[in-house]
């Protein structure tokens, strides 16, 4: 595949992305920014959430993942199952109750200003990152297969990238966004749909499922050593509290929720967004069965992260496979990146600077889409750190790692606030947030170095825990 081909690949979709956005950005304003006007049709946005959840570090770090751990992924996928009934039993009836914009906003009204924006503050640091993260691996990819070719250095790659995004989300926000995630979950499920397809084809596989089943890289469960970080337990209880913080207490996801026309409808949104999640998920281990096997046979010296794009990109598998491979790639990512800017530039407006308070709408609008504009920035050099500070793990290993720590803390915060009574001193509650991750550090670092018990994902669990516990030692007394 040339590079022209590519470049006329992504000009053609970004030109069908600008188009939604100008159908949908009409008569906008910040609350059609912000909740859409509180009209999405509930399907369009749980088949939206699809991308979004999954982003372009799933697209190409699942598959990658299963060469060193099999499909042990699966754990915690089953207790995202646990976690999403949590978000729309427990948590979508608050939020829609109160009427809140922002989610944070909750933490205001339960224990002070000082919670509140501690609360939005960990969302800010958390997506910033998250975002990036998910950016930086596409940009490399297309770096790679691209821009290289024409010479073009990688901060250019990533401005690029990050002006695309603004150009279409920058008028009409979330609104625009419901639409183009639907859109962008399409490509993506079609082109792993068609990789598996040629993938199956090469290996002469009748039967996948079959296939999968019999694969020595398919063992799933694991209840052997409780003291690794893939021990079933450890990974089923992380999965479900990672669905509750990284969607049901992340502005990003929620926002989207918040913009159907009422809590019955985001409730259906939840429900089968869950369903299709999950057999999305086994799809992605499955290829990523199918992909190490095909390179083995075929001796592609290919791992990891560089497992999907060599093969795809590389490979014997045609043309189409690798057309469709960057168009659910390049899907997969923006479908992430775009509602992370929209959220970035909600939280911040409506937390940090609380512009929802302010008489003059037009006042408001200006304020919003220059914070747009700043967090672009924010995203591109935070891109450009990572670009000499990555390591060569697993980036989803290195999001969901990153989360344990930041999500922690508001995990911790909203289980206090809605699980107890409790009154706490509000001007304590950043320093409890802010100590709770470096106790959960610590405490990981010991474990792991005199007992050889490794927490893995359930970081979190203890991060919320330690943060809870922390809140008790602040309460007010009833005197």
């Amino acid at each position: 595949m040339q590079p022209i081909h590519i470049l006329l690949l992504i000009a053609s979709y970004f030109s069908v992305l600008i188009f939604i956005s100008f159908i949908t950005s009409k008569s906008a304003n910040n609350d059609t920014f912000f909740k859409a006007n509180n009209s999405s049709p509930w399907y369009l946005v749980a088949f939206g959430m699809i991308g979004a959840s999954l982003s372009g570090v799933t697209f190409i770090s699942v598959p990658g993942w299963v060469e060193a751990q099999s499909m042990s992924y699966m754990q915690m996928v089953l207790g995202y199952v646990v976690g999403y009934a949590v978000i729309g039993l427990v948590l979508l009836p608050l939020y829609y109750k109160l009427n809140l914009t922002s989610i944070y906003t909750y933490l205001q009204d339960r224990f002070g200003k000082n919670s509140y924006k501690t609360g939005a503050g960990f969302f800010l640091l958390s997506r910033t990152i998250g975002a990036s993260f998910r950016l930086f691996l596409v940009a490399n990819v297309l770096q790679l297969l691209l821009f290289d070719a024409y010479g073009i250095p990688f901060w250019v790659t990533v401005t690029i990238t990050i002006l695309l995004i603004w150009l279409y989300t920058f008028k009409g926000g979330i609104k625009t966004i419901v639409w183009t995630d639907s859109l962008q979950t399409l490509f993506m499920l079609i082109a792993v749909g068609v990789c598996i397809y040629t993938i199956s084809a090469e290996l002469q596989i009748s039967n996948i499922f079959t296939y999968v089943a019999d694969s020595e890289l398919s063992k799933t469960f694991f209840f052997d050593d409780i003291k690794t970080g893939d021990y079933f337990w450890k990974r089923f209880l992380a999965g479900a509290f990672v669905a509750i913080v990284m969607t049901g207490l992340d502005q990003d996801m929620m926002q989207k929720n918040l913009t159907c026309r009422n809590l019955k409808d985001a409730q259906k949104n939840m429900f089968w967004f869950t369903i299709v999640l999950v057999i999305v998920n086994f799809f992605f281990l499955a290829l990523g069965v199918l992909l190490t096997d095909y390179a083995q046979k075929n001796g592609i010296d290919a791992h990891k992260d560089e497992l999907f794009p060599i093969i795809a990109t590389k490979g014997t598998l045609g043309l189409a496979t690798a057309i469709f491979f960057l168009l659910g790639l390049i899907a997969a990512a923006y479908s992430s990146a775009d509602s992370a800017l929209t959220s970035l530039t909600t939280s911040f407006s409506i937390d940090i600077l609380e512009i929802d308070k302010k008489k003059d709408k037009t006042e408001q609008e200006k304020i919003r889409k220059k914070i747009h504009v700043l967090f672009s920035f924010v995203l591109i050099a935070t891109i450009l750190i990572f670009k000499y500070f990555i390591a060569d793990e697993s980036v989803i290993a290195k999001i969901f790692t990153f989360a344990n720590y930041t999500y922690g803390p508001l995990l911790g915060l909203y289980a206090f606030g809605l699980f107890t009574t409790l009154k706490v001193k509000d001007n304590l509650v950043p320093v409890i947030c802010v100590l709770s991750p470096f106790l959960t550090f610590f405490m990981n670092y010991l474990c792991l170095k005199h007992f050889n018990f490794d927490f893995g994902f359930s970081l979190l669990i203890l991060n919320g825990a330690i943060t809870f516990i922390g809140l008790i030692m602040i309460k007010k007394s009833n005197k």
